[in-house]
């Protein structure tokens, strides 16, 4: 599997597009440490925190979340424990991405179970490509991320901005398994 320039791209215009504001802070400037915890998968500190902390969706200045920042690196024990204390888990970034975006996109496909288990929402598009879950899991061929997705009942009719589904960017980087996957449903 050749990997893809597409996400350092992407991921780079967004923090810079980004580090013009402040990081948002509570009173007590406790948010931060959160957000630095969830993104490190930091269990000790994140509890610690979680304990103490009412402010689990504080944002950064591109308004991602501590359960985003878990999501993103795969962090599947510091995402449950967020979950389990309350983070919401289908809020979004300045770009439309969720968790369950940012989770999909770089196969986690733990991750992805727990977000769909606490109801994110599985066909979201973000405003950049356009692309959903479906279509970030076929298109860098993660196999068993799309097999949960279809088991969720991603929708396979989804159109990117360009006009293309999941099936034609699978077909486009040569994800054969995943085509196939595809085209039985």
């Amino acid at each position: 599997m050749r990997p893809s320039p597409v996400l350092p791209i992407l991921l780079s215009l967004l923090i810079s597009a980004c580090n013009d504001e402040p990081l948002q802070h509570s009173d007590t400037d406790e948010p931060a440490p959160l957000l630095l915890a969830a993104e490190q998968g930091d269990l000790g500190t994140l509890d610690a925190l979680l304990a103490q902390s009412s402010s689990l969706d504080i944002r950064d200045a591109c308004r991602w979340t501590p359960l985003m920042k878990a999501a993103l690196n795969g962090h599947t024990e510091a995402v449950r424990r967020l979950l389990q204390s309350g983070a919401a888990a289908d809020l979004t970034d300045k770009g439309g991405y969720s968790a369950l975006l940012l989770a999909a996109s770089n196969n986690h496909t733990e991750v992805v179970a727990l977000l769909l288990e606490a109801g994110a929402w599985i066909d979201r598009q973000e405003q950049t490509s356009g692309w959903s879950a479906l279509i970030w899991a076929a298109k860098r061929g993660h196999e068993a991320t799309v097999e949960l997705l279809l088991q969720h009942a991603a929708r396979e009719d989804l159109k990117d901005f360009q006009g293309r589904t999941a099936l034609s960017w699978a077909r486009t980087e040569g994800h054969e398994r995943i085509v196939a996957l595809l085209s039985s449903g």
